[in-house]
């Protein structure tokens, strides 16, 4: 140790200093408050609808907000679309099938929509399940999930004889499902809108086929 250390400890004044500023020091620490968790803020604008212009047999209205693009995926048929938001990275998936008056296919089809709903059994707290009857006679199945799943909303609609179009919500971005909850709750209403105004269509002719009779 050198002589102007040893001199500093040795001095009964410096040793009296030190024992006064220790506590001092320690006592003026910053205390380590942790922040809140906070999510972006999310900006929803006022509803409204457009019509669905591109070929299919089926046409609704959908959000003015939303893109209607091809379903470009390796598995993908005629007629399978998606009404995506730029805004929220969010994607309903739509896929249709005809049925040709097989009550076997009508079946098979619904069995598949609610198998793939079940998959998401493992991480979503709860699965609720509703029926609409809608304007023009078709029935709709509507499944609500809650919980870190990745597709909080699906349903399927048809005419049971001729069309079936299922549908799933997805958003392409990593945020927890609790920030986007104003956002699933906005989109799910734009989705009821898009089965109270959905009409099945005749491909050859373009014309509105007639409300279905139940």
């Amino acid at each position: 140790m050198s002589i102007l250390k040893t001199t500093f400890y040795n001095s009964p004044l410096n040793r009296l200093f030190c024992l006064f500023l220790v506590p001092f020091l320690v006592g003026c620490e910053p205390e380590y408050t942790p922040k809140p968790k906070g999510y972006n803020r999310i900006d929803l604008m006022p509803a409204k609808y457009r019509p669905l212009t591109e070929k299919h047999p089926y046409k609704f209205e959908y959000s003015a907000y939303a893109k209607i693009l091809r379903d470009s995926s390796r598995l993908s048929e005629p007629h399978w679309i998606n009404v995506y938001y730029p805004a929220h990275k969010a994607n309903v998936q739509l896929t249709y099938k005809a049925l040709n008056n097989d009550p076997k296919t009508f079946n098979s089809l619904v069995e598949d929509a609610r198998k793939l709903t079940s998959k998401h059994q493992i991480k979503a707290y709860s699965i609720d399940e509703a029926q609409i009857k809608t304007p023009n006679g078709n029935t709709a199945f509507v499944f609500e999930l809650s919980g870190e799943v990745p597709s909080q909303f699906q349903f399927y609609v048809s005419d049971s004889t001729q069309h079936f179009l299922r549908g799933a919500l997805y958003f392409r971005t990593a945020t927890a499902n609790d920030s986007l909850a104003p956002v699933i709750e906005y989109i799910k209403k734009d989705v009821v809108h898009l089965l109270n105004t959905l009409e099945w269509t005749d491909m050859k002719t373009g014309e509105t086929l007639g409300k279905t009779k139940k």
